[in-house]
This record gives structure tokens, C-alpha cells and sequence, in this order.
């Protein structure tokens, strides 16, 4: 029998949200309203749809290796050198390269407990141990903590930071922002991954501004996702905005072709269309405020969020709730996978489908 490493043989799998088409069979229903990944309620923008067809004539191609055309439009959009950009079949695999990159099998990546899921599976995938710091009673990450394991764990080569954090909502200040960037600095051998895939949905004041942090220190970098607010979550494009040591070794690393040709012409399209995103934004946080409301009025804690969704303690087994609300057409995101056994996420997606995901969870509470 083939040797398997423990690493792998223990790895349980990134569970995503259950499929509309999988809980129409499961319980025959005809309408379901998915509110479990955190996407775009609109569908991709029109804009997006007109530079797919046009992309589809050329299927018989390779797509471009170098994605010429959509680095240019990351820079611009980002407002940075294309130099500096690089891309990859969604932020996870960014995640896994850099990893690949800057791990061996004995060093460690540093992030926190409640933090977006997949950095410890790409780090138990390579065979490199997670050291995750615990969060505070608010559900925010415990950055003097995160300090002190930079001091005491000599092997971390990655911090993993993701502001906003997905599934919580809560977000690093610019005041603990500046304690682990000068942590990370005063070692010198780290890079911080500043993950900001929810960044067009932040309207905290006292939000820290990655750019700028990234500008003034050669061991930050930040990714980006088109799977949000850009609404191309099913085409799977992420961008790591990284100093150009950085961005050279991810493209020797990377496999030719990563992004295909109909994702690049997509992203392309959607980074020029300003009103598309603007909309999203708007509708989210009107969504947000609504959830925020309703919340209170039921008497749930929930975490202030910075993300399009909305973290909530139901108060009982979370699973109970989700099960619940999924007979009724509603699917919510459990997590148990993250050890929160009570609590449960709730994408914003368009204002009716807010209204019967706070209904359903009335009657189920109730």
C-alpha cells in the first residue's frame, strides 16, 4: 500500500456552502434562497456578460500566460505598478504559492483562531504547521498575542491576516494594525499577508490602509479577490499586490495558464465598470443595516461587520437553526469547521431575499 503522509491523511476538506441545486433535491423544494458564500446577489455585471461572449470565439485558444491585459487593469484599478501585481485561479491558490514559497516542511505561518479557514489547510497541505493565536471575547483577533508569538516562534515565516476577517466580520484598527506591522518589521525574516477580500465593504473609520502600509514596507503584501463585491466568484480570479521580489518568484512558481481566458476577459470588464461595483456596495450595506436592525429586535448577539454578511450567536445548536431554515428554503453557512458551534454566518444578498432569511429565522427561533 502507498505511503501517505499524517499531514494529509488528517486534513479535513474546506467545506463551502451547500448548493441551491443539492437542497432542492435533498428536500424538493422549488425555491431556495442561498445566503451561505458571501457572493454577489446581482449576477455579474452586463458588462462582464458582453466580454464573455466576445471571449467565447476565441475558446480554441490558449489564453494569454502573461494576462497582459487584466494585470494592466489590476494595476490601474488598485492604483498600483503592474510590476507589482501578480494572479492566481482565486486568492487560495496565491495562498498555496506563497506558502510553496516561503515555508519548509519545519517552518510555520502565524494566524489567528476564527481567521478564513484556508490558510491552515494550504499550511497542512505543505506540510507546515499553523500557530494560531485566540481571539478575543468581541470575536476580534488578539494582536498583542499575534506580537508576542512573532517574539516566541522563531520559525514563522507567513503571518496571515485577513481585514476584514471572513466568517466573523470584525476587523484589525489601524492602532493594532501598526503593533504587528512594526512585530513583523522588528524581525525582519516575515512576510504579512494582508488578505483584504471583503475591503470594498469596510466603513469603519478606524480602518487601517493596507496600501499605504504596503508602500512603506517591503514585507507586506495584500491580496484581492473577484469573487465578491465584483460578483465573478464562479470564474475564480485573485490578485496579490506584492513588491516585485515577491511577484517574481509567485510567477515561477505558478502553473502556465493559470487564469483562463474567459476569467481575464470578466475581470477586465468588471474593474472598468464603477457603477456595477458602486451598486453592490450600496445594496450591501443597505442589506447590512437591515440585518443589523432585525438582529437586535430578536435579541441575538451578533459581531458589527465589516464584510457583506453577518456573524450571529443563535443562542442554541447552530446546526439545528441551519437545518431548520434550509426546510424552509434558506441556506445559511454553519460553523462547526471553525469551532463555533452556536453561531451562524448570513450573506446579504438582495433586499427580498434578506427579508425571508430574517423571516425563516423568526419562525425557527420562535
Amino acid at each position: 500500500m502507498m505511503k501517505v503522509s499524517p499531514e494529509i491523511l488528517s486534513l479535513v476538506p474546506y467545506q463551502p456552502g451547500k448548493p441551491i441545486s443539492e437542497t432542492k433535491r435533498e428536500l424538493g423544494l422549488t425555491e431556495v434562497i442561498k445566503l451561505a458564500s458571501n457572493e454577489c446577489p446581482f449576477g455579474p455585471s452586463p458588462k462582464v456578460m458582453r466580454a464573455i461572449e466576445e471571449a467565447l470565439q476565441e475558446l480554441h485558444r490558449y489564453p494569454d500566460g502573461a494576462a497582459f491585459e487584466m494585470k494592466q487593469a489590476a494595476a490601474k484599478y488598485y492604483g498600483v505598478s503592474e510590476k507589482t501585481v501578480s494572479f492566481g485561479n482565486g486568492s487560495n491558490e496565491l495562498i498555496d504559492f506563497l506558502i510553496r514559497i516561503y515555508c519548509d516542511t519545519n517552518d510555520q505561518i502565524l494566524t489567528s483562531k476564527g481567521a478564513f479557514i484556508a490558510y491552515k489547510i494550504s499550511a497542512q497541505v505543505a506540510r507546515v504547521q499553523t500557530i494560531e493565536t485566540p481571539l478575543k471575547k468581541n470575536y476580534g483577533f488578539d494582536i498583542p498575542a499575534m506580537v508576542q508569538a512573532l517574539k516566541t516562534n522563531p520559525k514563522v515565516r507567513l503571518v496571515f491576516l485577513p481585514n476584514p476577517n471572513n466568517p466573523t466580520g470584525a476587523h484589525v484598527t489601524q492602532n493594532e494594525f501598526s503593533q504587528l506591522v512594526d512585530a513583523v518589521n522588528e524581525r525582519g525574516d516575515v512576510l504579512l499577508v494582508l488578505d483584504e477580500a471583503y475591503l470594498e465593504f469596510v466603513r469603519a473609520k478606524d480602518y487601517p490602509d493596507g496600501q499605504k502600509a504596503f508602500a512603506e514596507n517591503k514585507n507586506i503584501c495584500l491580496l484581492r479577490t473577484m469573487s465578491k463585491v465584483f460578483g465573478l466568484a464562479g470564474l475564480r480570479v485573485g490578485f496579490l499586490i506584492a513588491h516585485p521580489e515577491v511577484t517574481d518568484l509567485i510567477h515561477r512558481v505558478r502553473n502556465p495558464f493559470n487564469v483562463n481566458s474567459i476569467a481575464q476577459a470578466a475581470a477586465v470588464a468588471v474593474m472598468n465598470d464603477r457603477e456595477f461595483i458602486n451598486k453592490v456596495k450600496e445594496t450591501t450595506w443597505e442589506g447590512l443595516d437591515y440585518y443589523t436592525d432585525e438582529l437586535k429586535k430578536m435579541g441575538l448577539d451578533f459581531v458589527p461587520s465589516q464584510g457583506n454578511f453577518v456573524f450571529f450567536d443563535t443562542g442554541r445548536d447552530a446546526g439545528e437553526v441551519f437545518n431548520a431554515c434550509l426546510k424552509k428554503g434558506i441556506i445559511m453557512r454553519p460553523l462547526k469547521n471553525y469551532g463555533f458551534t452556536t453561531q451562524l454566518r448570513l450573506s446579504v444578498g438582495l433586499m427580498e431575499e434578506n427579508r425571508a432569511a430574517i423571516k425563516a429565522l423568526h419562525e425557527v427561533l420562535a
